[in-house]
């Protein structure tokens, strides 16, 4: 992995058990986690963790950040309403390449109820270790923020 050493996460109750295995493969990689929530599978609303993570990643440009909830969907959109945030829902590996390679995503989603623990642990890594390849796509991003 090759981003900033601190990186933001947040879920919903549905994906509060897979944040703690990605916590835990991050932390074993020597990375910082700012734990935004949620902290149980206790029901919660997945907008009150998704705008902390986006609001961090806003604040710091070069920072790459995850969330999860159980179809990746609403957590995704809220953080997809924050004009610096690219967030994409990846649901397998290849996905999550594209995502960094084509689109500059900063926030990586993942569908915890519909992907392997092993399978979210390949997408963050790829995500993390993925560069923007610029380019043609450079002119495709800037278009994206109205």
């Amino acid at each position: 992995m090759t981003y900033d050493k601190v990186i933001p996460i947040g879920c919903d109750h549905a994906g509060f058990e897979l944040k703690k295995v990605v916590i835990d493969y991050l932390q074993g990689k020597g990375y910082e986690i700012k734990d935004f929530g949620c902290y149980s599978e206790e029901s919660i609303d997945y907008p009150d963790f998704a705008h902390p993570v986006a609001n961090m990643i806003e604040e710091n440009k070069d920072m790459l950040g995850i969330l999860i909830c159980g179809s990746g969907n609403g957590i995704n959109m809220t953080a997809n309403k924050h004009q610096g945030i690219r967030s994409a829902l990846c649901w397998k590996k290849e996905i999550a390449s594209l995502a960094r390679l084509h689109n500059d995503a900063n926030i990586i989603t993942l569908p915890a109820r519909f992907i392997a623990k092993e399978e979210a642990l390949e997408m963050v890594e790829c995500f993390f270790t993925t560069d923007f390849e610029g380019g043609r796509h450079a002119n495709r991003v800037s278009k994206i923020s109205c």
